[in-house]
């Protein structure tokens, strides 16, 4: 694959992973998702893309069927948790990316200061905060491998939609040993998203995406192993409220190592 270099914007500290558990998922009479993680960890993986980017749309649909290639139920959705965070460097190339936010040019120049190579390209893959250049045929593998460790952290999330297009975020992280340092961050993402781009390197394609994020929240450091975020977000009318997952993750402190990972797609329907 012709893989096209791009150098990332000045960092801004925002580190993402997490891990969840398969039997942590609830929904009640006022539909309300709570998911909790359990003993192994979840492998957040995270895709750095653009729509400007004509080697980005394979990549784009190999998360999408991550889950699907990791295998059926609710375990899987349990265990491997993706995000697509579109950056900005390609819309100056002639298409302006609607996915893309500053923020995740940011947080993937940060990942990389952790990494062996320090150089940001689209289509690029992170797993459990570690870039994988073989994604192609190494992504099972590499997920498999955080899911064999036992988590250090566990964190609980809920999503409760209230009135006016209100989604009340609830999430908190605590560890085993009070001396585990960590960053706690909570995402929005959604999925379903179709966009035909009018020019640029994929002029005429219509493209697919799945777990883009919308959203980014944090970091809440943890005191004493323990860290809570909770916020009420308003959801623009444009977002498909049907679409949207919810993730939190726990981020080691001073490197990108992700702790443990959680999402709303336990549930059956999602935030609602």
């Amino acid at each position: 694959m012709d893989i096209k270099h791009r150098l990332a914007r000045l960092f801004l500290p925002m580190l993402s992973l997490a891990v969840v558990m398969p039997a942590g998922a609830q929904m009640d009479a006022s539909q309300r998702c709570t998911v909790k993680s359990g003993p192994r960890t979840a492998a957040l993986v995270e895709l750095y893309s653009s729509e400007g980017c004509s080697s980005c749309p394979p990549a784009d649909l190999r998360l999408n069927a991550l889950r699907q290639e990791m295998g059926a139920g609710t375990d899987a959705a349990s265990l491997v948790v993706p995000l697509a965070l579109h950056v900005t460097y390609w819309d100056q190339i002639g298409w302006k990316d609607p996915l893309a936010q500053a923020q995740f040019d940011a947080r993937q120049t940060e990942l990389l200061r952790h990494q062996p190579r320090h150089v940001a390209y689209t289509p690029q893959f992170f797993v459990g905060g570690t870039e994988l250049r073989g994604w192609d045929t190494q992504l099972p593998a590499a997920i498999r491998r955080i899911n064999a460790t036992a988590a250090a952290v566990n964190i609980s999330l809920s999503a409760t939609p209230g009135a006016a297009g209100k989604l009340l975020l609830e999430a908190e992280a605590a560890a085993p040993d009070a001396r585990t340092g960590g960053e706690l961050y909570v995402a929005i993402s959604e999925s379903g998203i179709v966009s035909k781009v009018l020019r640029g390197e994929n002029r005429g394609a219509t493209l697919h995406h799945d777990a883009a994020v919308r959203l980014w929240l944090g970091p809440v450091s943890l005191a004493q192993g323990r860290a809570q975020l909770r916020r009420e977000v308003n959801l623009p009318a444009s977002w498909r409220v049907e679409q949207l997952h919810v993730v939190a993750f726990v981020q080691r402190t001073g490197g990108s190592a992700i702790l443990q990972a959680v999402s709303t797609a336990q549930c059956a329907k999602g935030v609602l």
